[in-house]
């Protein structure tokens, strides 16, 4: 049988995708052990009880000066700057991607405008950012913003703009304007899309989050991640990534079950 035609059970594509993770944990634990028969008090590869420890007391242990436990504060900061980085995005996305991609002098205008600022690096912006917004959570919110919504704003834009021609030319026959057409017709396929590309963008959002966090904040994952750093602090570091890795899988299974669930037309599935 060729690879291409093999196609794998549910059973043994968690068997195949587990497999290098357990390899890498293997692997890791062996180098760890190795370190620490050497040097008893090494940092670099903490082994899994000191990461226990680390954590265990951020967990459980109340900041002395806001009260509050330092592990649920930091992902609840970056949490909520995420998400509203991420629902500006979109709201961006949808409504500039619809308008770009149907309607063509919308195109003309803010085409060449959104590919220039998609090939800008956000991260270059970020100390205009700061200059023009402050410290706060409003610049924090913003790079994530503009670093994930052109990109998707070119996405859902292109898909709708290669919706088949006949859709639309029915469309008017049947005496829509043009804004019942992107309502009725480029909208609802547009969804689909929609949910896509903000699951291609968690990734790029997380990268932005974190940077901001590690230049200024005083609370949240990547704050915490760039604060311990100095003192060698491995065994929260190597958890605290592990935690927004398995947040961003999270985040993006739920999207991927929520668009099954809403468009399983888009899927190749029926109800």
């Amino acid at each position: 049988m060729r690879w291409v035609n093999w196609h794998l059970s549910k059973r043994d594509r968690l068997i195949a995708g587990g497999a290098p993770i357990l390899l890498l944990v293997v692997i890791y634990l062996i180098m760890a052990a190795a370190r620490h028969s050497a040097n008893p008090s090494d940092k670099i590869l903490p082994l899994p009880g000191g990461m226990f420890t680390a954590m265990a007391n951020l967990l459980t242990t109340p900041d002395p000066l806001s009260g509050n436990l330092v592990f649920w504060a930091d992902t609840l900061a970056s949490l909520q700057r995420l998400g509203l980085g991420l629902g500006i995005a979109t709201l961006f996305a949808l409504v500039l991607g619809l308008l770009i991609g149907a309607l063509p002098p919308i195109r003309a205008t803010l085409s060449p405008l959104v590919t220039g600022i998609a090939v800008i690096p956000p991260i270059a912006l970020l100390p205009v950012l700061f200059i023009a917004l402050g410290l706060g959570e409003t610049s924090k919110v913003v790079l994530i913003a503009i670093g994930v919504a052109p990109v998707m704003i070119r996405d859902i834009a292109a898909h709708v703009g290669s919706l088949p021609r006949e859709q639309i030319i029915k469309a008017e026959t049947l005496g829509a304007n043009s804004w019942q057409i992107i309502a009725r017709v480029a909208l609802p396929q547009a969804m689909p899309r929609l949910l896509q590309a903000i699951r291609l963008a968690l990734g790029p959002a997380w990268v932005f989050l974190i940077s901001a966090e590690a230049v200024a904040s005083d609370i949240g994952l990547g704050y915490r991640i760039f604060l311990v750093r100095r003192y060698l602090s491995m065994d929260v570091i190597i958890p605290y990534v592990a935690w927004i890795a398995l947040l961003a899988i999270l985040m993006d299974v739920a999207l991927a079950a929520l668009s099954r669930k809403a468009f399983p037309w888009a899927h190749g599935e029926s109800r």
